[in-house]
């Protein structure tokens, strides 16, 4: 399998401030593996284009013909493609890693069924949970905004209440244990959103008094070896943040 690793024979399409394409970038540098990363570009049309659609506030974007070809269901990033086949999905990614990897360290899911299940069952909180409220803060106003707020920070209280006594988490270093793994990859891709959302929005999302444990462990993820040489700059990702929130809270073009 590691020859698979060879030049050329891996290539991620992604952006550098997407948190999805982060938990595979983090995959492949927590395993050692050699790849190509192709930037995306994903600029927006026109921002006539963009306030023409006011209602759903999707910002149209030009996509290469290699993303389109590679995830034509979907049409979206992050795609790794490993000898020439395309994998979709951020998780599912990070699963096939482990699996097609599974020779090199660290292991990124439990070898245990049972710890296994537990591990699928709070990333899909995550993105079943977690993610929808990130994007309720990111896109809402007012009213709509706060209630996004208050349902993430709930979501987050439930995760600290799981470290702290869920024995699969409970006096680890991370979800994973002593090394990072699946759980660890699936929340700490947010933490630069989370961080840089907080402070655009003025927002408290992270408490550290409410939430010692989640917080330290935030930290903890971040400084580590294989991630913080992937994660976007806080700078980079507040700019990016602040100037789609200008595009989302835009009003229409008038006629």
């Amino acid at each position: 399998m590691e020859g698979y690793a060879e030049e050329g024979q891996v290539k991620l399409l992604g952006v550098d401030y997407s948190s999805f394409v982060v938990r595979v970038r983090i995959a492949l540098a927590l395993k050692g593996i050699d790849y190509e990363f192709i930037q995306e570009t994903l600029q927006p049309k026109s921002d006539l284009l963009l306030k023409s659609n006011p209602v759903h506030k999707q910002i149209p974007v030009h996509k290469s013909e290699l993303l389109l070809q590679s995830n034509p269901v979907h049409k979206k990033i992050p795609v790794l493609i490993h000898n020439g086949k395309p994998v979709c999905e951020s998780m599912i990614i990070v699963q096939y890693i482990e699996e097609a990897w599974g020779n090199k360290a660290p292991n990124l899911m439990p070898k245990d069924p049972y710890d296994r299940a537990i591990a699928r069952f709070w990333v899909a909180f995550i993105d079943d949970k977690v993610v929808p409220c990130l994007w309720g803060v990111f896109t809402g106003q007012g009213e709509q905004q706060q209630k996004a707020v208050q349902e993430l920070v709930a979501n987050f209280l439930i995760l600290e209440e799981s470290v702290r006594t869920n024995p699969c988490f409970s006096g680890k270093l991370y979800f994973g244990g002593d090394d990072i793994g699946f759980v660890d990859i699936a929340l700490g891709d947010l933490s630069a959103f989370v961080k840089a959302l907080g402070k655009v929005t003025n927002s408290v999302l992270i408490d550290e008094e409410k939430m010692p444990l989640l917080s330290a462990w935030m930290d903890r993820f971040c400084e580590a070896d294989g991630v913080k040489e992937v994660m976007p700059d806080p700078a980079v990702m507040r700019e990016f943040i602040s100037a789609r929130i200008v595009r989302f809270t835009s009003p229409p073009a008038a006629n």
